[in-house]
């Protein structure tokens, strides 16, 4: 299995952080980082240097809230996306959608074309 570079998606972070908040609501960081392992199969990991910047920007655009909890005695904070965030990540996903697909077709051109 191959992990995949941080640097094919680091300008998908953003995006990839608040869909998974958009599906999953109030989740902490431990939890994100984990699913999004799960989701890929391990061949992205995303690490609590690259999550967390982008959860606290998130929260500084007010596009996420935290709220606090106990688990296991410990506490834990927990992020959900605002009535702001949840515009924002429908925006953001379609985006994306729209990058996958441009790509896809500079990767896997039509037949017949040719780019010589």
């Amino acid at each position: 299995m191959t992990v995949i570079s941080n640097q094919l998606y680091s300008g998908s972070l953003k995006t990839i952080v608040l869909k998974l908040l958009k599906e999953e609501g109030p989740v902490h960081g431990y939890a994100l980082t984990r699913r999004v392992e799960e989701i890929t199969g391990g061949k992205i990991k995303l690490t609590y240097g690259a999550l967390y910047p982008i959860l606290h920007k998130l929260e500084q655009e007010k596009a996420v809230v935290t709220t606090t909890g106990i688990h296991n005695n410990r506490t834990r904070v927990y992020y959900s996306l605002t009535p702001k965030g949840e515009s924002v990540a429908v925006s953001k996903i379609n985006e994306l959608r729209e990058f996958i697909e441009s790509l896809q077709k500079i990767i896997e051109p039509q037949a017949g074309l040719n780019y010589a």
